[in-house]
This record gives structure tokens, sequence and C-alpha cells, in this order.
């Protein structure tokens, strides 16, 4: 079984199509919403956690793609910006899955993007600002 966290941004023209049905009937595939902004006539954003084979979710990424939507690993979307981090550590208290962490020999916040789950809480946390959103 085949999983990966993704970002799935969309236009305002689509936000009315059910796109993540077609995902699971159409190529097989399971998915756990971790964060979704949908507004009418607006850019949407859902982050999404898919479970499938390799294959069906290569083809559903294809898919997605081919709607015009912009599809991008969860990881690309929470940044960590090391030339503002003062590693404070006020966000690891904020952060629910453990993403970021302080290491003991060092003393510096360490964020492992591969648990993140695309919150942002830690972006808000964060008082020098150094936990950024991607949007582009």
């Amino acid at each position: 079984m085949y999983t990966k966290k993704i970002v799935i941004r969309y236009p305002a023209d689509v936000v009315d199509q059910p796109i993540v049905y077609r995902l699971v009937k159409d190529f097989d595939l399971i998915f756990n919403i971790l964060k979704a902004r949908v507004f009418p006539r607006r850019e949407g954003l859902l982050v999404l956690e898919v479970c499938g084979t390799k294959e069906n979710f290569d083809r559903g990424v294809h898919f997605l793609k081919e709607k015009g939507l912009r599809v991008e690993p969860l990881s690309k979307s929470v940044k960590q910006n090391l030339e503002k981090c003062v590693h404070c550590g006020a966000c690891i208290a904020f952060c629910p899955t453990g993403a970021l962490h302080l290491d003991g020999d060092s003393m510096m916040v360490l964020f492992d993007a591969e648990k993140c789950n695309g919150c942002e809480i830690c972006v808000s946390a964060c008082p020098p600002r150094a936990m950024e959103v991607d949007l582009l």
C-alpha cells in the first residue's frame, strides 16, 4: 500500500466538482482529509493523506492535473526558514504531530516535514515568523 500526503490547490471554477469522489470511485484511492479550505467562487485548498497502489495514485494525480489542479507533496507546503528561526521552541508546544522538536544536543528546533499534517498552527505560534506556508 502506497501512502502519501499531498496538497491540492484548485481554481474557483473547479470548487463545485466532485474531485475527491472521483479519486475514490475511479482510482480506488483511500483518503484522509487533514485540512480543507473551500469557499464558493474562490481558490480552494485540500491537504490529503492518500493511500492506494502506486499506479492508482499516479493515475489519480494525473487526473487532478488534467483538471487544472496543482498537486504537490505536503512537505513543500510548510517550511522552516532557518534564517529567521531563533530556536526559541515556542512552536513545539503547538505542534500536534511532533513534526517540530528540540534537538537535545544542539538545542535547535528541528522540523520533520514527513510528520507535518499541514495544520499551520506553528505558523501563527512562531514569534519570529520562521515557520512559513508556501502558497505558490
